[in-house]
């Protein structure tokens, strides 16, 4: 198999084979078309609890980062399940299970972490639903719990990035009202997913939120060194939640252990969860939007780009 692989947290991503790995009785082998990219594969690589805990738990070798993936089942184990060769799916790799990551030409994953894909949902969209739909359906729904009150008020800071694009449409779905905080080149495109606008460009983007809360949850996926979490607090309903995406593990960390209603959110796919989404897709309920699509090659330069901070929805490679 050809991976994307990193020897060193300075050196750049490179390209080489590994062997394939065999594929376990309730394992299946995907062959990867499309691989979404997401910033937590490049903070992998810096280091930080992240990168602690893969040591500790993950796979042995050189650390091939990446999650989402979308392709063609090419073998299953015989406890599998139905989903049989050739057949479409979207999935998640999960390195606490020993896989290597999804920067990859294939990915041996466990059945429960495919879901067959509807037809019209293509190889693209697919890749852009793991980490973000997990990511924010965690604070919409485990944290907020926004299933049980519709109705309810969502601020997302970074409407137009990966999470927030999807948080903006999926908290519509569950009945929340959003304002999303994004630039003036932006404005048109989260409008459009039904959220009230802030344009952080034009003054204090939390001050211009206020009038429209107060909020059960603040989804902040830009960094407390932004909008610091006393101001995006003071926001909230009683009871309200603020679930940090880009989390600083210094800054954060006490806040995130010991204040009540402060969550760090970065959700773990299912193929359950997959599945949901993926209908979501076909029946024109979510729009997945992609700013590039790059060779496995060039997945150094996608790193680059994810890092500036201004992608607008995802970052893709194919293989």
């Amino acid at each position: 198999m050809i991976v994307a692989t990193s020897p060193s947290a300075t050196a750049p991503l490179a390209l080489v084979e590994l062997p394939s790995r065999p594929v376990g009785p309730a394992d299946v082998r995907v062959r990867i078309r499309t691989i979404g990219v997401n910033p937590v594969d490049w903070k992998m690589r810096q280091g930080g609890p992240m990168r602690l805990a893969h040591r500790f738990v993950g796979p042995s070798g050189p650390l091939v980062v990446g999650v989402d993936f979308a392709g063609e089942i090419a073998e299953f184990g015989a406890e599998a399940g139905a989903l049989p060769v050739g057949a479409r799916v979207v999935g998640a790799t999960d390195f606490s299970r020993k896989q290597l990551g999804s920067y990859a030409d294939e990915a041996v994953v466990g059945a429960d972490q495919v879901a067959a894909l509807p037809d019209g949902v293509s190889f693209d969209h697919a890749a852009c639903l793991g980490v973000p739909g997990a990511t924010a359906m965690q604070a919409l729904v485990d944290f907020a719990h926004l299933d049980q009150k519709p109705g309810g008020k969502v601020l997302v800071l970074g409407a137009s990035g990966g999470v927030g694009l999807c948080a903006v449409q999926l908290a519509r779905a569950l009945g929340a009202s959003v304002v999303g905080v994004c630039s003036t080149a932006n404005v048109a495109v989260v409008e459009s997913l039904g959220a009230t606008v802030v344009d952080y460009t034009k003054g204090d983007a939390l001050e211009a939120a206020r009038p429209h809360g107060p909020f059960d949850l603040v989804l902040h996926t830009v960094g407390t060194g932004t909008y610091p979490l006393s101001p995006c607090r003071a926001l909230l309903t009683p009871g309200g939640t603020v679930a940090l995406v880009a989390v600083n593990p210094f800054a954060d960390a006490l806040a995130i252990a010991f204040t009540q209603g402060v969550h760090a959110s970065l959700g773990r796919s299912t193929g359950a969860l997959l599945a949901k989404l993926a209908a979501m897709v076909a029946d024109g309920k979510l729009k997945c939007i992609v700013e590039a699509k790059l060779p496995l090659a060039e997945a150094e330069e996608a790193h680059v780009r994810s890092r500036r901070g201004k992608v607008v929805g995802k970052l893709l490679l194919a293989t």
